[in-house]
C-alpha cells in the first residue's frame, strides 16, 4: 500500500511539474518572440521613419545614377532569371530523377553557392574567368573580356541565385509521383507531352518559388558583383552598390534606394504568401 501512495504521489509530482513548465515555457515562448519581432523590425522602421522625415523622401530616385542603377538591376536580374530557368528546369528535373551516387555529390554542389560567401564567389569567379583566370586566355583568344562589364553581373547573380531556383524545382518535382508520369506514357503521350501538360502544371507553385526567391537574391546582390564586375555607374553599379556609394556622398539617396529595395522585397514575400496559400488551398 505504501509503495502505491508513494507511485501516485510521484505521478502527481510529475504530472504538476510538466503543466509548469508548459505554463512557463508559454511567457518565455512569447518574450522571445517579441524579442526576435523587435530585433528584425526595428531597422526597418527606422529606415522608413527616416524617409518620411525627408521633404521628398521619393526625390532622390529620379537622380540620374539611381535610375541607372535600377534600370540595371532590374535588366540583369531579369537576363538572370531567364537563364536559371532554362537551364535550372532540366537540371532540376534531372536531379529529382536520378538516383546515381555521383547526382547525389552534384545536388550538394549546387548547394555550395547558399553558403559560400558573395566575395569569396568573386574571387573565385575572377580567378576563373578574368584575363589572368584559368579561362582568360582562351576568352581573350575569341575578344570576350567578362570581368567589370555588365555580362559580369549577370555572371555573378546567376552563381548566387541559381541555387535557390534549383532546389525549389527540385522539391516540386520529387513531389510528384512518378506514377502519374507513367500512366501519362501508357496513354500515348509522349515525353515532352507529359512534362509539358502533367509535371510542369504539378510543380509550378514549387517553381515560382523559386523564381521569386532566385529573383531577390539576384536583386540583392553585392558581394561577388563587386568583386568580379566593379561599381562603374551605368555599366555594373546595381542598387546595392548605389547604396554604398551614396553613403559616401549623399545620405538621402541612399535612403531613397534602400527604401526601393524593401518595397521590392515587400513584392516577394507577398507573391510567396499568395503561391504558398493557393498551393495548400489546391492540396487534397
Amino acid at each position: 500500500m505504501y509503495s502505491r501512495d508513494r507511485a501516485i504521489l510521484l505521478k502527481h509530482f510529475l504530472s504538476r511539474n510538466q503543466s509548469d513548465a508548459w505554463g512557463n515555457g508559454v511567457p518565455i515562448g512569447a518574450i522571445s518572440s517579441a524579442i526576435y519581432v523587435l530585433f528584425i523590425c526595428l531597422p526597418i522602421l527606422a529606415l522608413l521613419v527616416k524617409a518620411f522625415q525627408q521633404d521628398n523622401p521619393l526625390g532622390a530616385l529620379v537622380s540620374q545614377p539611381a535610375l541607372l542603377a535600377l534600370r540595371l538591376s532590374l535588366v540583369t536580374s531579369a537576363v538572370t532569371i531567364i537563364v536559371v530557368l532554362l537551364v535550372g528546369t532540366p537540371f532540376a528535373l534531372f536531379l529529382a530523377r536520378s538516383r546515381s551516387p555521383v547526382t547525389r555529390v552534384v545536388d550538394q554542389l549546387v548547394e555550395l553557392p547558399i553558403i559560400l560567401p558573395p566575395v569569396v564567389a568573386g574571387v573565385a569567379m575572377l580567378l576563373a574567368f578574368g584575363r589572368q583566370g584559368i579561362l582568360g586566355p582562351a576568352l581573350a583568344g575569341l575578344g570576350i573580356s567578362l570581368p567589370f562589364t555588365t555580362a559580369a553581373v549577370i555572371f555573378a547573380q546567376i552563381f548566387v541565385a541559381a541555387p535557390f531556383y534549383v532546389r525549389s524545382a527540385k522539391l516540386g518535382f520529387q513531389a510528384i509521383p512518378r506514377a502519374y508520369e507513367e500512366n501519362s506514357l501508357t496513354l500515348g503521350l509522349s515525353p515532352w507531352q507529359t512534362f509539358r501538360r502533367l509535371t510542369l502544371p504539378l510543380a509550378a507553385p514549387a517553381m515560382l518559388t523559386g523564381v521569386a526567391l532566385a529573383w531577390a537574391r539576384a536583386l540583392s546582390e553585392f558581394g561577388a558583383t563587386i568583386m568580379f564586375a566593379g561599381n562603374l555607374t551605368g555599366k555594373t553599379q546595381t542598387i546595392p552598390l548605389a547604396i554604398m556609394a551614396a553613403m559616401e556622398t549623399s545620405l538621402d539617396t541612399a535612403i531613397a534606394l534602400s527604401l526601393m529595395l524593401l518595397a521590392l522585397a515587400l513584392v516577394v514575400l507577398v507573391s510567396l504568401a499568395i503561391i504558398t496559400r493557393d498551393r495548400w488551398q489546391a492540396a487534397p
